[in-house]
């Protein structure tokens, strides 16, 4: 069997057991291991990864609608915000500090991460609709479809602990309503990409075909952990988002 398409198969069933597990698309993830074991460039494994993961967001939120764990009208709410915030974010991309705007998000998923360690979410607890939840779901979105298109950021690290830090919602709901949110950006996203000749489909179809069965297999998992482990597992990826932004900035810095 071909070595690559073992590599990519591999990669595929690590990508979609996380983006499960944690309700993230898994970019995250997937970028770093495109550039390592396949040596892609940063721009096309962005473009790959986007790609890659809108099958293991649908079979993941599939996973949590399943159980009644997602969020129908906040996912909607949550992706209009960052379809818009996503275009807004690319067309900010060449007009504001990058490298500051890096570093300030950094700080605040250190101090995200430093909370969710501490909190043990309520599975019970349900959204109550207001003008004013509303609106705040909407801001949500539309600051994470922003720092998509500056950083390159998946929307789940921002939104999960957001959902439960600010709303008050269950893990297992925010798990789900954040992996609604992801496919009309992911779709959107990658139609953008193909007319810029930036995403290997191929490439995309392999790792997202075998990452939708691990991705139910991290909805599983999800839902027979207790919820502080569930808190503190999220902590431990947001530790590592944090440690790929700070190797990101790091290294071009040398480069400058």
């Amino acid at each position: 069997m071909n070595r690559r398409i073992v590599i990519l198969g591999l990669i595929g069933l690590i990508v979609g057991f996380f983006s499960g597990l944690f309700g993230v698309g898994g970019g995250i993830i997937l970028v770093p291991l495109l550039v390592l074991s396949l040596h892609y460039q940063q721009r096309q494994a962005s473009g790959v990864s986007l790609a890659a993961v809108l099958p293991s967001a649908v079979a993941g939120m599939i996973g949590y609608a399943s159980r009644g764990e997602v969020d129908w009208v906040a996912g909607l709410v949550l992706a209009a915000g960052a379809v818009c915030g996503s275009l807004l974010g690319t067309w900010l991309l060449h007009r504001l500090p990058q490298k500051l705007l890096r570093w300030m998000f950094i700080v605040f998923l250190i101090a995200v991460a430093i909370r969710m360690l501490f909190l043990v979410p309520d599975r019970g607890a349900e959204l109550e609709f207001t003008p004013l939840i509303i609106g705040g779901l909407l801001l949500l979105g539309l600051v994470t479809g922003i720092l998509s298109g500056l950083l390159g950021i998946g929307g789940g690290v921002v939104v999960v602990p957001a959902l439960m830090l600010l709303f008050g919602v269950g893990d297992l709901v925010a798990k789900g309503t954040s992996l609604l949110m992801m496919i009309p950006t992911a779709i959107t996203g990658t139609l953008a990409n193909a007319r810029r000749g930036n995403v290997d489909l191929r490439t995309s179809a392999i790792i997202g075909l075998l990452a939708i069965p691990a991705s139910f297999g991290g909805v599983a998992v999800a839902a027979i952990i207790p919820p502080q482990l569930g808190s503190i597992l999220f902590a431990l990826l947001l530790a590592y988002s944090i440690g790929q932004l700070t190797w990101t900035a790091l290294r071009e810095r040398r480069r400058e």
